[in-house]
């Protein structure tokens, strides 16, 4: 009977909001109904796609019933509600206030993931500020070292992976900018940052490539000659060292370590194993 009731006040909750003649953020508005009706009605904004309307419902929630389980799920649904109407700063502020209130709740995973996905989802577009990708590695590797056995890890180490790559796209092509333009030390910078410190993604091969590039344009022959000999030990079958190798035995050079350098160290280290 009692949940026949709740049933009741939660319909003629929708059906007041639905007729045009209830404004459920007037003052005071909502304040006759229960957490678990408002909470309902916030459910159903999420499934009618008004996320902005149902993160407000949650958030009411909150202010009217501050110390109930409803309470608790409904900051995490707001956070969520937030997110999915890419309202980042909003979702990030929600799911951060669960990790403050509720940090031994099993949502807190889920918090901490949603906290993460709030810098990730802005960093598709290579040319936004790289200071979102910096705070997708760290929210992302908090989830990874603090939940490691859930799916929200799985999943974080995935984002983690492409967000390192897409800081490494961003030195790319910053690099490749300056070689174009002549100003081949600067692009020696950062092909060197690509090599040095994203070695594990997928834009190692071409830094590489390019630096025999710029340092043959620089008339440095030893670094050119070295550069092209830890790409042909590692990537050797692809396009980037036959590129190079052309350009170094058209040159009358060969791929091999010359030289003391930073490139040198790199080959000891990769190629002869010396790490001392």
């Amino acid at each position: 009977m009692r949940r026949g009731k709740v049933l009741v006040a939660a319909v003629s909750l929708m059906t007041l909001v639905a007729c045009g003649g209830f404004d459920p953020r007037a003052e005071g508005a909502l304040e006759a109904y229960t957490a678990q009706q408002i909470f309902e009605r916030g459910e159903l904004e999420l499934e009618t796609g008004d996320p902005d309307d149902a993160a407000f419902y949650f958030g009411e929630i909150e202010r009217l019933y501050p110390y109930s389980e409803y309470a608790k799920r409904a900051l995490i649904m707001q956070a969520f509600a937030y997110h999915r109407d890419k309202n980042y700063p909003n979702s990030r502020a929600s799911a951060q206030r669960y990790l403050d209130f509720y940090p031994a709740e099993e949502d807190a995973a889920y918090a901490q993931y949603l906290l993460a996905l709030s810098y990730y989802d802005q960093i598709d577009d290579i040319g936004r500020d790289q200071g979102l990708t910096f705070q997708a590695l760290q929210a992302l590797r908090a989830v990874i070292e603090n939940y490691p056995e859930t799916d929200y890890a799985r999943s974080s180490i995935l984002k983690f992976d492409l967000a390192f790559d897409h800081l490494a796209a961003k030195e790319m092509e910053i690099g490749r900018y300056y070689l174009k333009r002549g100003f081949y030390a600067a692009a020696v910078n950062r092909f060197r940052i690509v090599v040095e410190d994203f070695q594990t993604t997928t834009h190692t091969a071409e830094a590489l490539h390019r630096l025999v590039e710029a340092y043959l344009s620089l008339g440095l022959t030893d670094e050119a000659q070295t550069a092209g000999a830890i790409l042909g030990y590692n990537y050797q079958s692809t396009e980037w060292y036959q590129d190079s190798f052309a350009l170094l035995t058209g040159r009358g050079l060969e791929a091999r370590s010359a030289g003391d350098n930073w490139l040198s160290s790199i080959y000891r280290q990769v190629v002869r194993g010396e790490w001392l």
